[in-house]
């Protein structure tokens, strides 16, 4: 409702923007002036829902959250009223009561806060009267105002959809392998049947030939050579065959009678000729067969020795690592123990302070417990003070006592002044229970059972 009748009434004035118009002038600047609207009560403070915020740059609580409200009475003059602040409302140099309305003149000087050591007021403010005309752009916005302006609704985000989405163009980590570099690719090898059946494939026709074969002539130790060594060796059985083959159909053409048959003559000359190839090849297969059969004892040999070696080198390696794993043992043995030992220092020095500590604290009790029972005892049941209350000659005493004193005589027990007066003392009751605590179980125990024995007389 406030809000609304603000916001009238300041329409109101801006459509005669000539009339006269209070407000708080701020000493020494021309802006942040508090305009001062009829019919309404402005609240001034550092919280949220004032009329206007002040925030004091150099000391933030010097304004309270609700310091002060300014109020137009029935006959029209303004009133201001500290609302319990920490630092006051000053006007024309003296702090006003608090919660009670002070009347305000023009002219007046009104001050919030105190002012810092060093610097003057920083919320010092003149109440004047001027044309609105002349005023409005030194005046202040309002608090709730600015946060009415402040508050825009905020968009939602619009989600893309799948179409909008661009595409990855970047390829799937299966194709993310750098496949330019193909230089390390190998054909696979053939198995040593399929490799028999490439060599012992024959061709066809009346001039057919083993396929030769490239040997490695520097006794390469590959496992693949020593596994086809057995496949040589059956297609030397193969070109035995073939050898033969060929020798029956030399022996059956020219054990025919002699003709004039170029065609056969010919046939005859080229059998003969693949006999005598066949026949190096055979040859040349045989010797393989034993450079293979020698190469295979070398490299079983070889193997044999490597694998000593081998062996040797890892039995070397090992025993530098352990050398090194039992020096390094050593090492973190010495850094224990001398971690074990300034740490034996640090317990003897932690010891010895607990034990000055614990010292320390039983003379502090010793202390307490002197003090309790010289100063805080009650003189006519010699405990500490339950329920303790002053007379008006200002001696102490059990209210449970003093009242059955009193029975008897009414007078002081100690200076014997009559008793006119008795008052409970709460600080000398909160003074004595907080110093039980730091006593012995025995002594609370036994106050409890004193105190539960006198409730239970006075009920």
């Amino acid at each position: 409702m406030e809000a609304v009748t603000t916001d009238s009434s300041a329409a109101e004035e801006d459509e005669c923007s000539d009339s006269e118009v209070l407000c708080l002038m701020r000493v020494g600047r021309n802006s942040d002036w508090l305009r001062l609207f009829d019919n309404t009560e402005i609240t001034i403070g550092r919280g949220v829902d004032v009329t206007y915020q002040l925030l004091s740059p150099t000391c933030p609580l010097m304004i309270s959250r609700l310091h002060c409200t300014f109020k137009q009475r029935e006959d029209g003059h303004w009133t201001v009223t500290d609302k319990k602040s920490l630092n006051g409302v000053w006007v024309n140099g003296n702090r006003i009561p608090v919660e009670e309305a002070h009347q305000l003149r023009l002219g007046d000087s009104i001050q919030l806060g105190v002012p810092v050591i060093g610097n003057k007021v920083e919320f010092d403010y003149i109440l004047v009267q001027r044309p609105l005309r002349d005023i409005r752009l030194n005046l202040a916005k309002g608090h709730r105002e600015g946060a009415k302006a402040a508050h825009v609704p905020k968009k939602p985000k619009r989600k893309l959809n799948a179409e909008e989405v661009e595409p990855s163009t970047s390829k799937p980590k299966l194709y993310r392998c750098s496949s330019a570099d193909k230089s390390f690719a190998q054909p696979c090898p053939l198995s040593p049947v399929k490799h028999q059946q490439r060599l012992s494939q024959p061709e066809t026709g009346p001039s057919r030939q083993v396929q030769e074969v490239d040997w490695p002539s520097d006794g390469c130790s590959t496992p693949c050579d020593l596994d086809n060594l057995q496949m040589y060796s059956q297609n030397i059985l193969m070109l035995r065959e073939q050898v033969d083959d060929t020798e029956r159909q030399v022996a059956s053409l020219g054990g025919e009678p002699q003709r004039t048959d170029p065609l056969k003559e010919e046939q005859v000359k080229e059998l003969q000729g693949q006999l005598e190839t066949l026949r190096a090849k055979m040859h040349r297969m045989e010797t393989l067969e034993r450079s293979f059969s020698e190469t295979k004892r070398q490299l079983e040999a070889q193997k044999t020795q490597q694998q000593e070696e081998l062996l040797k080198k890892q039995l070397e390696e090992a025993l530098q690592e352990q050398k090194k794993v039992i020096g390094e043992l050593a090492l973190s043995r010495q850094g224990f123990e001398e971690i074990l030992l300034a740490k034996n220092k640090e317990l003897e020095v932690t010891k010895k302070e607990k034990e000055k500590a614990r010292a320390q604290k039983e003379e502090v009790v010793t202390q307490v417990t002197e003090v309790l029972e010289n100063e805080l005892q009650c003189i006519i049941c010699s405990e500490l003070f339950i329920e303790a209350v002053i007379l008006n000659c200002a001696h102490s005493f059990c209210c449970h006592c003093i009242k059955q004193w009193r029975k008897k005589k009414d007078e002081c027990p100690i200076c014997r002044q009559a008793i006119q007066s008795q008052t409970r003392c709460l600080a000398l009751d909160n003074c004595i229970n907080s110093m039980v605590e730091n006593l012995s179980l025995d002594m609370k125990a036994r106050r409890q059972t004193l105190i539960t024995e006198r409730k239970g007389e006075s009920s």
